[in-house]
Parts: structure tokens; sequence; C-alpha cells
């Protein structure tokens, strides 16, 4: 019989999920989204100063692709603003919004 079966403690140490408390694992998650967020804005700022067609196909994808990540952006600022200020509004918002959930979690993590 195992250790476990018997409501005994088992001696082997908790797997890598159940290592992690709540909080870390909501911090990991947006610090995460953030990342991606940055990633995607990024490319979208990239392929819209390459890009020689206003109406190229890619250029819609990455304007549908973070759409949503600019409209809390564009709702915080003046009525009016091109889409480039939009784009590089958005990637400091979320890059400052990812190093604080980077510099909250070291802030957090207990010494190991």
């Amino acid at each position: 019989m195992n250790p476990g079966e018997r409501g005994e403690k088992s001696s082997r140490p908790p797997g890598p999920v159940e290592a992690i408390e709540p909080f870390s694992q909501i911090l990991l998650l947006a610090r995460f989204l953030c990342f991606m967020a940055v990633f995607y804005l990024a490319l979208h700022k990239l392929v819209a100063s390459l890009s020689q067609k206003p109406n190229s196909k890619l250029l819609w994808f990455f304007s549908v692709l973070t759409a949503p990540l600019t409209r809390p952006v564009r709702a915080w600022t003046m009525p009016g603003i091109s889409d480039a200020d939009l784009l590089t509004r958005s990637l400091l918002f979320y890059g400052v919004l990812w190093i604080c959930f980077i510099v909250i979690g070291r802030i957090f993590d207990a010494p190991r």
C-alpha cells in the first residue's frame, strides 16, 4: 500500500503546479499576457512601418489582432490620434505594465 492511500504524508516533494501559490500563478499569467501584448504590438508597429501598401492583408491581420489591446489606450487618449501614435502609446503602456508585474513578482517572491 502506498503512503498516500493510508492517509500518510508522502516524502515526495510537491509537483511544479502544487508548489506555486495562487497569487504567483495569477502574477505569472499577467506577466505572460503583457509580454504577448508587447510582442504583438511591436510586430504590428514593425509591419506598419515596412508595409508599402496601406491595404495589405498582413497589416489588416495585425490591426485585427491588436485592436483589443489598443482599445483601452484609445479611450484614455484624445480623439483623432493617429494609428502610429496609438500603437506607440499602447506599446509603452503594456511595456510599463509588464515591467511592473516583474517588479511586483520580485518583491513578493520568497527567498529560496
